[in-house]
């Protein structure tokens, strides 16, 4: 993750987060006032409705590992969409999908729930979701980056 890096704070209701740190201090946010710094070779875990968000606090790049707990496939699947997507200059500069049809679908498709505001605009984002799958759309992101 490139100096300054971070997500957006959010929870997962299916499965746990651990961070581990690999190379460099890889920083966890815990709530919206609450946070952990791991060096290289600490890890954390975040359990299940756990508001957090993760975050480069050096000015290096880090790397780091993070294990689902059980695993989920549409996690690991909205990743290589994410990343597909930035490659095509399909996402702004901080990796959010331009489209809201694109910011639907990972959202529902990877377990990822904001908070706040987010969680009353979350009904709406799975009707998108739910239409770009009926249309095919969903699936024509993961022919293109999952196959």
């Amino acid at each position: 993750m490139l100096p300054g890096g971070h997500n957006p704070l959010h929870y997962h209701i299916n499965y746990s987060e651990t961070f581990t740190a690999n190379e460099g201090n890889l920083g966890v946010g815990l709530g919206k006032r609450g946070k952990k710094i791991l060096k290289s070779g600490e890890s954390y875990t975040v359990v299940p409705y756990k508001h957090h968000y993760f975050f480069n606090p050096t000015d290096k790049e880090i790397k780091f590992k993070i294990e689902l707990k059980p695993g989920h496939e549409g996690f690991e699947n909205s990743l290589r969409i994410i990343y597909g997507l930035a490659e095509d200059g399909l996402t702004n500069r901080n990796g959010i999908p331009k489209s809201i049809q694109n910011k639907a679908i990972l959202a529902c498709m990877g377990d990822v729930n904001l908070p706040g505001f987010f969680s009353l605009i979350f009904p709406l984002l799975r009707r998108i979701a739910k239409k770009a799958a009926a249309s095919g759309d969903k699936q024509r992101l993961v022919d293109r980056y999952c196959l």
